[in-house]
């Protein structure tokens, strides 16, 4: 790995699980002998918790006070969930690396439900994302379920598994690679398969954003990048974005290397009418895993948007 002259500084939110996440790229880079400082910041979307994160402006509140810290050169790189992303940047930045991917799936956390079908009458399930209810809900209509509601929880992981500790809750859902990250996996009652819960675009997997004009840190950052989980990562985030590009639309999109073969697939419900989903999936052979690589990748997730929206999705 290339030596970068001076200190570098990661920008992260403040939660735990974001720290964790800088500190973690924060090791990487030290083990390779550079001189690493984190800056912890407060965001918009840490301070706004009594709405739902698609009626204030979506998951794109987490990154903005991160990327002025880059303009201004307050920091050098910021650290993101790479789920929490917008799927087009604004002018200037660029994500310079995607690391290797922890579990992309879904965890079912509950004190007393093992699995959705041994809710309670009546009980109530939490979650922050559009995704989750859409695909939540249509598990609970396949299981005859109509009397449990799906309530929004907002918060830090460790405010989440407090709400579900005080009985706010009868369960919630929350990424399992978070859960796993601090150490809490053990609160995991039972992890969805992809089949039956498609994980959101990019989950699982961390970014790393830098100006566009920094290619100094695209090439010291280069070691850390993981080629696989770049490609297929940039194929549902294709989806996303040619869905329209919101972090927190009710939108499912995740992708699978086997070789050089590259599957994708994709589900949609509409958070406002309830009905079945709309699913989609394509697969092609992706000519290698660098950058002509990850634009085949796009092209499949294009691909893969234009039958959502031949399906009825919007």
């Amino acid at each position: 790995m290339p030596q970068h002259p001076a200190p570098l500084t990661i920008a992260t939110r403040e939660s735990r699980l974001a720290l964790w996440q800088a500190e973690h790229v924060r090791a990487l880079l030290e083990a390779c002998g550079q001189r690493v400082a984190v800056l912890g910041m407060s965001t918009r979307g840490d301070q706004i918790l009594d709405r739902t994160l698609s009626k204030v402006g979506g998951k794109g509140l987490f990154v903005k006070e991160l990327e002025s810290a880059l303009e201004e050169g307050r920091a050098d790189m910021a650290v993101h969930s790479l789920k929490d992303v917008p799927m087009d940047l604004p002018p200037g930045f660029t994500l310079a690396c995607v690391l290797a991917r922890e579990d992309p799936r879904d965890a079912w956390v509950s004190p007393r439900c093992a699995a959705l079908a041994d809710l309670p009458p009546g009980a109530v399930v939490g979650t922050s994302s559009l995704r989750r209810t859409v695909l939540l809900r249509d598990a609970l209509r396949q299981l005859g379920r109509a009397d449990v509601r799906i309530e929004p929880l907002r918060g830090n992981l460790d405010t989440r598994l407090r709400k579900l500790d005080e009985g706010q809750y009868a369960a919630i859902v929350l990424a399992a690679a978070g859960l796993t990250r601090l150490g809490l996996g053990g609160r995991i009652r039972h992890v969805f398969s992809t089949d039956a819960m498609l994980p959101a675009a990019g989950q699982g997997a961390l970014g790393i954003e830098t100006r566009a004009d920094r290619p100094d840190l695209a090439a010291l950052l280069a070691p850390l990048a993981d080629a696989a989980t770049w490609l297929t990562v940039a194929a549902e985030r294709a989806v996303s974005r040619a869905m329209g590009g919101s972090c927190s639309m009710p939108l499912a999109a995740h992708a699978t290397l086997a070789g050089r073969r590259l599957l994708l697939r994709a589900a949609w419900g509409d958070a406002e009418r309830p009905g079945p989903l709309v699913r989609a999936q394509a697969e092609d052979d992706i000519p290698d895993t660098g950058a002509p690589g990850r634009r085949a990748a796009e092209a499949l997730g294009e691909r893969v948007a234009a039958q959502l929206r031949t399906g009825g999705a919007h």
